[in-house]
């Protein structure tokens, strides 16, 4: 049953109030990858998946489907997209993300009205070297990815919520600003299209593009055996000159295949089911990841964040898990460089939490995943007034896993190895 009906609809409108059309269906017939295949011809734009420590899947899985507004920051251009129609800004580095705070402004008055995380909110990719906008850290030379923007967000108009423990999806779009008959209509004629391709056969995926003529037969990398051991070695001799004490360089690897994008994600999330897994498609680029750490987490006023160091293979039985759990506690390096990942947390909410307010609520526990298993603790602390979630993501980002400590000065360590 669609709710609200339509009178109710129309009552809330002339009150000023807005809310979403939604519709709960039984899902036990699919599941989200059957349902993003499904919804890709309706334009579908990501799917978010989790499951929890490796064996437990998360509770909700989350479609977005177009048409979206999306905003992209391409180096200090904000373009805003929305109905076919492209707006540019000036984005002062100061306020990188004004652009998506007013986009994000219309969806304000649905604040408390219990909806869905996803809805009416912004999911999207940074990506690493827009770290120069928020800190003193130079370009490395031109490389593989520089046409991809520096951060690319969507807002999508409707969302498909899984419920696995109900069995249940739940559709949610939002009517055309203005409300009135016309747009409820519309909008409820939307999710019967969505209902329509649910309920449809699963269609196949359409064929990827192929490898352009001249393009490697195998994968190739950015630099060369000799040349990445030789940036590692710089990096060791900066830690013992006291400049660091981690450094996490890198590499890029890339190569044609004939595989869509979405079966590399169903191939990752299966042989790395993670809490974290993502598939967004923003049509020239498809972005696919599976993560066992989140990066930083606001819930209301409180900040936290799980810094992941120390890692061992799983045991062929308990017993062996066991011991490897044990080894790896013990172990000096992978104990020191957790804490050190430990205190960089401390020191990244200490830029936006109230003094004295920031702790170590777990301090070195064990998580298990399906083919490995991590040290794991957690850091949080309450934001102090006048900060809100884009300061937050500003103080913690990059995670300093793929950066190093400090923070600061490993990534312009990184820059000038890396270029």
């Amino acid at each position: 049953m669609l709710a609200p009906t339509r009178d109710a609809y129309l009552e809330m409108t002339s009150q000023g109030r807005r809310t979403p059309l939604r519709r709960r269906i039984p899902a036990d017939l699919d599941t989200p990858v059957s349902a993003y295949l499904k919804l890709m011809p309706q334009g579908a734009v990501f799917l978010l998946e989790s499951v929890e420590q490796g064996i437990q899947v998360g509770r909700y899985s989350f479609i977005g489907v177009g048409p979206c507004t999306e905003i992209r920051l391409e180096d200090d251009l904000a373009v805003t997209s929305r109905d076919g129609e492209e707006a540019t800004a000036q984005v002062d580095r100061a306020d990188l993300f004004a652009p998506v705070r007013a986009a994000l402004a219309e969806f304000a008055d649905l604040e408390g009205e219990g909806l869905p995380a996803p809805f009416a909110g912004a999911v999207g990719n940074i990506a690493y070297d827009a770290v120069r906008h928020f800190e003193r850290v130079p370009l490395p030379e031109a490389g593989w990815v520089d046409d991809l923007p520096d951060y690319r967000f969507v807002i999508p108009t409707t969302l498909a919520v899984f419920d696995h423990v109900k069995c249940e999806i739940e559709l949610l779009t939002m009517p055309a600003n203005g409300g009135g008959e016309k747009a409820y209509d519309e909008a409820a004629a939307r999710i019967d299209e969505l209902l329509a391709a649910l309920g449809a056969p699963l269609p196949p995926l359409p064929d990827p593009a192929a490898p352009p003529d001249g393009a490697p037969a195998g994968p190739e990398f950015n630099m060369t055996q000799d040349e990445y051991e030789r940036m590692v070695r710089d990096a060791k001799e900066h830690i013992l000159e006291g400049d660091c004490f981690q450094i996490v360089v890198s590499q890029c690897l890339r190569g044609p295949t004939r595989a869509h994008p979405f079966q590399i994600y169903r191939a990752l999330r299966i042989l790395n089911p993670s809490p974290y897994m993502f598939y967004m498609d923003h049509g020239d680029v498809q972005v696919v990841g599976s993560s066992p750490e989140v990066l930083v987490k606001l819930d209301g006023r409180r900040v936290s964040l799980c810094p992941i160091a120390g890692t061992r293979p799983r045991g062929e039985d308990p017993a062996a898990d066991l011991a490897l759990e044990r080894e790896l506690l013990a172990d000096e390096k992978e104990r020191a460089e957790h804490v050190m990942l430990v205190d960089l947390g401390r020191n990244d909410l200490g830029r936006v939490c109230e003094i004295g307010s920031v702790e170590t609520e777990a301090f070195m526990s064990i998580e298990r995943y399906s083919h490995v298993m991590h040290i794991v603790s957690r850091v949080a602390g309450d934001l102090r007034p006048g900060v809100d979630m884009y300061d937050v993501l500003r103080a913690s980002f990059p995670a300093g896993t793929v950066s190093g400590a400090p923070k600061i000065r490993a990534m312009q360590l990184i820059s000038e190895l890396e270029g």
